[in-house]
């Protein structure tokens, strides 16, 4: 099942929405008009009633769609989460370009929820260097608190595609490093195109991840490259903290950002990343002045 912010509403989506950049168009169904009005229009509010909400969307059908969705329809399926955490260094190849050693714990740091846009949103950019971080993103969607590893993909709602969008001047600004402001601009964390539940991949561990320019390669790998994996980060982030329905969590991204190139490099005006992860869909991200 695949959810996704159409116009502001919560629709349920076909597994078409991950190449609607090529189709230009698909078809969905409005929740609260098929629901009847059991659940709210507000693509916020199903996290929270998760359990029920689940069961009843996987036997919609979507034979009579009633919500015609163009790219540009679409915003962030998660809207005003309570915390936004982010992983780094969590793959190998990213830890030896920034020189520094792998990690034995997740580093955190959180993006702030007003970063959060939709997943062709145009993105201005700040004065600086902005950098792009492809990522894998997990929605909470049960209450996790001392949660197991073998239980962990239990409380997650589903995944989607993010760009960890960071402005490095003001990262590394000061006696200690600012990840948090530099990272949550506006429209620093587009995701999309849909939530996918976790059912709808044949592996959700292991997944072709990848990010472009301009449609010149700079990112390449696989989620399954993790040096902590999406249940090892909710085992860990609930040691700690409650994660609560609706949070999100990007997971880390992999080498080849634009700090750590030699010459370094980073982004323009006028320039479009592409991020995508398999079975997930493609974001696509014009940067504006």
């Amino acid at each position: 099942m695949r959810i996704a912010n159409v116009r502001g509403r919560l629709a349920i989506v076909p597994a078409s929405i991950a190449s609607i950049l090529d189709a230009g168009v698909v078809e969905g169904v409005d929740v609260e008009r098929a629901s009847g009005g059991r659940f709210e229009s507000d693509p916020q509010a199903v996290y929270p009633r998760w359990d029920e909400f689940e069961p009843w969307a996987k036997e919609v059908s979507l034979d009579r769609p009633d919500v015609v969705i163009r790219p540009e329809d679409l915003g962030p399926v998660v809207t005003r989460p309570a915390q936004v955490f982010a992983i780094g260094l969590n793959y190998a190849a990213h830890a030896a370009e920034s020189k520094v050693e792998a990690p034995s714990s997740p580093p955190t740091f959180t993006k702030f929820p007003t970063c959060l846009a939709g997943p062709f949103s145009p993105v201005p950019l700040p004065v600086g260097s902005v950098d792009w971080e492809v990522e894998l993103v997990a929605i909470i969607g049960r209450e996790a608190r001392h949660v197991t590893h073998e239980r962990a993909w239990e409380h997650v709602a589903g995944v989607t595609v993010g760009q960890d969008i960071s402005e490095r001047q003001l990262q590394m600004m000061g006696p200690v490093p600012q990840f948090s402001l530099a990272k949550s601009f506006p429209c620093f964390g587009p995701i999309g195109p849909a939530l996918v539940t976790v059912d709808e991949l044949d592996d959700p561990d292991d997944l072709a991840i990848g990010c472009s320019i301009d449609g010149e390669s700079v990112q390449s790998a696989r989620t399954g490259m993790m040096l902590f994996d999406v249940p090892a980060l909710i085992a860990h982030l609930s040691s700690i903290v409650s994660l609560l329905a609706g949070d999100v969590i990007f997971t880390g991204t992999p080498g080849g950002v634009g700090k750590d190139r030699d010459p370094m490099r980073f982004l323009r005006v006028g320039e479009t990343i592409e991020s995508e992860i398999e079975g997930i869909g493609r974001l696509r991200n014009v940067m504006i002045a």
